[in-house]
């Protein structure tokens, strides 16, 4: 599989690779992804949806420094990702 999923759950943004499931806060009033824009090696480009405004909004995230908290390699990691999913739960 060369593809990660990216999900929100309980107050917490959720990206999935492999045996790796790692969780982060999302924003309070994150509803749920929309789509995937841009994926560059660790940095995503997403729609997303909030409580408090009825048009998507444009996020980003960036997981290089969430990988370096964890003590994830984050060249060797990212590298094998050459897709991301939305999955919305």
């Amino acid at each position: 599989m060369d593809y990660a999923t990216l999900s929100n759950e309980e107050g917490y943004t959720v990206f999935e690779f492999e045996n790796y499931r790692i969780r982060f806060k999302a924003p309070y009033s994150l509803e749920h992804y929309i789509s995937v824009k841009e994926w560059n090696n660790g940095y995503l480009v997403v729609m997303a949806k909030y409580s408090h405004n009825n048009e998507y909004e444009e996020e980003y995230i960036d997981l290089n420094p969430i990988l370096e908290n964890l003590y994830i390699p984050s060249n060797e990691f990212l590298s094998k990702i050459k897709e991301v999913r939305i999955q919305n739960t």
